[in-house]
């Protein structure tokens, strides 16, 4: 539903809360911002109002009618998904990977006028997409943009090097813990079983094949050998998921996993993990390790318990190199420039994994192809996409706030959403420049807006897979609950980045 000037309407109270009846002009910096920075951006208001009356007024007007309230911190409220705001128009932008944002336009233009202090150049700053591309930013217009950067700046800075570290050699320290266990696990299973050979060494500080879920949930894969004999078969039906299927009936018994092909010619990933599952009990049994570590019952997942505070998550896989998946095949986007031609080579060449796991994209199915089927995996093709700049930082200070603040019941986020989303705002934001450390501030608020609107439209598309829906499976309670906590968070942050210090 539109505005109509004048018009009152009560609203939820969850919806946004403005007063339509109250003038923009009228609206003092004290009643918008904390104390923490009021005389600057009390200024940079000013200057925002000398804008709007020196011949920006018209593109501004439904602006006007938008923010007019008595206060950020105390009207700006989240709105029920579904539920259209009678106080503003919510626009919608799909990229070509199927993304969607839904974005409130005046809290886009909130966002971006009174962290950065953007001079309102035209109407074309009610564009619901004009939050993805890169700002121009005018300091004639608005002297204080710079200095609001920098402080947000020097508080991501601070919570980074004090709270992102702390959290990286906690996680380093349960990492060593841990891998001694599984080490141990993994030699014991390879006496039993020689085909399933330990993978878990350590290189350069970190693990192969190691990845965080969260501070005590981890995932190793391990890798297997000989899959030379089956074609790669990925035609998009499963999405998320591919097939390996024999190349020749004839060559069955060449293959090192003979008896795991199915009567269709299939290596079965089901049968694969079911094998490895009873190995691993076995091993438990007998590890040095036993009276720490125990089997997490109820799933065909191989999972361990470990001290009764850490869950390490062991899946055979294939790795897949010099080959790029069908499913996949439409990335790089032709007209977005990034990655470079050379970083995408390295990507394609780095190639993924096949993971022997459950595929939630196939539940309910019951074929034997979609229950034989292999999950595609590729974290170190990510790994490499998100090399440079502030990229990592940004991550790295995503995972603090989520692990932090965003550990949430029905556990709608984790790590690898945080990371989807920085892929694609490199994607918006292509340019080195824009991944500079003084653009800290302005990646993160994209991204925490980019998260809110994908919990809003309960969507989050995988970056190379664009038809695989992260948020499949996950309810709605918690994913809209998930949106909340993020606009909260990501409201504190803009009006007090000196919040950062107890977030």
């Amino acid at each position: 539903m539109g505005v109509h000037e004048g018009e009152a309407s009560a609203v939820h109270e969850d919806a946004w809360s403005a007063r339509a009846s109250t003038s923009y002009k009228e609206r003092s910096a004290g009643s918008l911002l904390r104390a923490e920075g009021e005389t600057a951006r009390g200024r940079n208001v000013r200057a925002h109002t000398r804008c709007l009356e020196s011949g920006h007024a018209e593109g501004s007007r439904a602006r006007r009618r938008s923010f007019s309230g008595s206060g950020l911190k105390r009207d700006l409220r989240f709105p029920d998904p579904g539920e259209a705001d009678p106080r503003c128009h919510f626009g919608t932008a799909s990229t070509p990977r199927g993304i969607t944002f839904l974005v409130a336009r005046h809290t886009v233009d909130l966002f971006w006028r009174f962290q950065t202090g953007l001079a309102p150049a035209s109407a074309a700053a009610l564009d619901p997409t004009a939050y993805c591309e890169t700002p121009v930013y005018n300091p004639d217009l608005c002297p204080n943009m710079i200095a609001a950067q920098a402080k947000l700046v020097y508080h991501l800075n601070k919570y980074y090097n004090e709270k992102c570290q702390a959290r990286k050699a906690a996680i380093a320290k349960t990492i060593r813990e841990v891998c001694k266990v599984v080490s141990d696990v993994l030699k014991e299973v390879e006496v039993q079983e020689p085909r399933f050979i330990s993978s878990l060494n350590e290189m350069d500080n970190r693990y192969e094949g190691l990845e965080v879920v969260s501070p005590t949930e981890f995932e190793v894969v391990l890798y297997l050998n000989q899959m030379g004999v089956f074609n790669f078969v990925d035609d998009g039906s499963l999405p998320g998921c591919a097939v390996l299927k024999l190349s020749d009936g004839r060559k069955r018994s060449m293959s090192l996993w003979v008896e795991f092909i199915t009567a269709s010619g299939y290596l079965s990933a089901r049968k694969i993990r079911s094998r490895f599952q009873t190995l691993v009990a076995q091993a438990v049994d007998k590890c040095s390790y036993r009276d720490v570590v125990k089997m997490v019952a109820d799933t065909s997942e191989v999972r361990l318990r470990i001290r009764d505070r850490y869950v390490v998550q062991i899946t055979p896989a294939f790795k897949c190199t010099g080959i790029w998946p069908r499913s996949a095949a439409h990335w790089p986007l032709p007209h977005i420039p990034w990655p470079g031609p050379n970083r995408v080579a390295e990507v394609k060449a780095e190639g993924f994994n096949l993971l022997s796991k459950e595929c939630h994209s196939l539940s309910g199915k019951q074929s034997s192809a979609e229950s034989d089927a292999w999950v595609l995996q590729f974290a170190e093709a990510e790994n490499r996409l998100q090399m440079g700049g502030c990229r990592k930082k940004c991550l790295s200070v995503l995972k603090t706030l989520r692990d932090r603040h965003l550990e949430l019941p029905g556990q709608p986020l984790n790590n690898y959403h945080m990371k989807t989303l920085v892929s694609y705002e490199c994607e918006k934001h292509p340019r080195e420049s824009d991944w500079d450390e003084s653009c800290l501030g302005d990646r993160l608020n994209g991204i925490l807006l980019q998260l809110i609107s994908c919990l809003q439209c309960r969507r989050c598309p995988h970056y190379f897979l664009p038809n695989l829906d992260l948020f499949q499976g996950k309810p709605h309670s918690a994913l809209e609950n998930a949106a909340k906590q993020t606009w909260r968070l990501a409201r504190e942050i803009l009006t007090n980045p000196k919040s950062l210090e107890k977030l």
